[in-house]
């Protein structure tokens, strides 16, 4: 027997709590919550995350999210286009960008190599990465990637394409002395970049060592 006395509200609660981080309990007020609001609110609710699914896309040039097909830091000619910054997802965008310490641009992979999760290079956006920089219009890669193992294996695989890139064609590269850079280790190993504070991350950034492969 259901522990509800509506199978639509059951059914409402099973989808709040497949969200990551809510329990049941906190999937059942929320959805009472949603159930006290207007017709009007809980319609404007839906159709927002409507609009999220069928109207947000994913950059062509970095894969940030964005509701045009070149996001606005790919898209500014404010930004500096010759150093890229690399990190892991979209949350580590925002937290870069709430520091206000950096003006160049990203890459989002979209993941770290992990083989315990049968995650490998395939599955992230590297071959774009190396894409990108083979056009010959980067100065420099920040490599802002988690303090983790998965982290520092993906860093160092980056490091090896890269460095095999360079040496097997030089004369695509705008600079033979491509910069491989990464944040300081002023973030605690094991922590997410979106967790630092961003007097912390802003610093990380802005003194960031030469990564050593």
């Amino acid at each position: 027997m259901s522990d509800y006395p509506s199978i639509v509200l059951e059914q409402a609660v099973n989808q709040m709590a497949s969200l990551p981080g809510v329990g049941r309990r906190t999937a059942l007020r929320l959805v009472l919550h949603l159930l006290r609001q207007s017709n009007d609110e809980v319609e404007a609710f839906a159709n927002a995350f409507t609009r999220l699914k069928h109207d947000v896309h994913y950059c062509r040039e970095c894969h940030n999210i964005s509701d045009t097909e070149l996001c606005p830091i790919c898209a500014s000619t404010r930004r500096d286009h010759s150093t890229i910054c690399v990190v892991e997802n979209v949350q580590d965008v925002m937290s870069i960008e709430n520091t206000g310490q950096y003006n160049g641009v990203y890459h989002v992979l979209g993941g770290v190599i992990s083989p315990m999760e049968g995650i490998g290079p395939k599955d992230i956006e590297i071959d774009s990465l190396i894409e990108r920089v083979t056009k010959g219009e980067v100065d420099e890669i920040i490599l802002a990637l988690p303090t983790t193992m998965e982290g520092d294996t993906t860093n160092f695989y980056i490091y090896r394409r890269l460095e095999n890139a360079k040496s097997s064609n030089p004369q695509i590269f705008k600079s033979s002395n491509l910069k491989i850079s990464q944040i300081a280790r002023g973030v605690a190993v094991g922590n997410q970049l979106e967790y630092t504070d961003e007097i912390t991350l802003g610093r990380s950034i802005v003194n960031r060592t030469e990564f050593k492969g």
